[in-house]
């Protein structure tokens, strides 16, 4: 049986991983700094920054759920990386972190913006960048099995379980129709799936995206 750790599980993307962990009958543990609730059965309490290699062992994955909205708080994106990449260093446990979607906003006519053209919205501008930045972080580590796994450009929280998703590389996709979307409940289907897929090595080292 797969042995999960959601970190930073309280919140909206890792309480719905945690779900989808469970439901499967998988051993999940919700790593949160208060009380547990998540349906996960175990929980380590503990601030993600003091987190150390020991809490860690014995886990075949970590999911790393983390996110940081205010900008004095920002810049714990690529802290926060860093330091789950330092604990789980020469490990064979996977890291498979939820990121963002980076450098793409889809606009109302569903139009693919880059954040450096007037299109994007300004408020986006920071957080787009300080994922960006987590990410360059954790590319400079080989002695991490690390995943990045980006959600589409227009992120739904309460969108509903399809059960279906494309399963997209490194540069951010659209259907057919130029849209490109994801509910949090089916990009948590397309965490478990990385999580427990036969080939546990095929997305090492690699950023990954998931959409419609």
């Amino acid at each position: 049986m797969t042995k999960i750790a959601v970190i930073a599980a309280n919140g909206k993307s890792g309480r719905l991983i945690v779900k989808e962990a469970v439901d499967r009958g998988l051993d999940v543990t919700a790593v949160v700094r208060g009380e547990n609730r998540t349906v996960a059965p175990h929980a380590i309490v503990k601030d993600l920054f003091d987190l150390t290699a020991a809490d860690l062992a014995g886990f075949d994955v970590v999911v790393d759920a983390f996110g940081a909205w205010t900008p004095d708080t920002l810049d714990q994106h690529s802290k926060s990386i860093a330091h789950l990449a330092d604990a789980l260093a020469g490990t064979d446990t996977r890291l498979i972190a939820v990121g963002g979607a980076g450098s793409l906003y889809v606009n109302p006519e569903h139009t693919l913006q880059l954040f450096d053209t007037p299109e994007f919205p300004a408020e986006y501008v920071p957080l787009s960048k300080a994922q960006g930045a987590a990410l360059d972080v954790i590319r400079k580590r080989d002695d991490v099995r690390w995943t990045f796994v980006s959600p589409a450009a227009e992120f739904l929280p309460d969108g509903e379980r399809t059960g279906r998703y494309v399963l997209a590389g490194e540069e951010l996709t659209t259907d057919d129709e130029g849209n490109s979307v994801i509910s949090y409940a089916d990009y948590a289907t397309a965490i478990v799936d990385e999580a427990t897929a036969a080939d546990a090595d095929a997305h090492i080292g690699e950023r990954i995206s998931v959409r419609w």
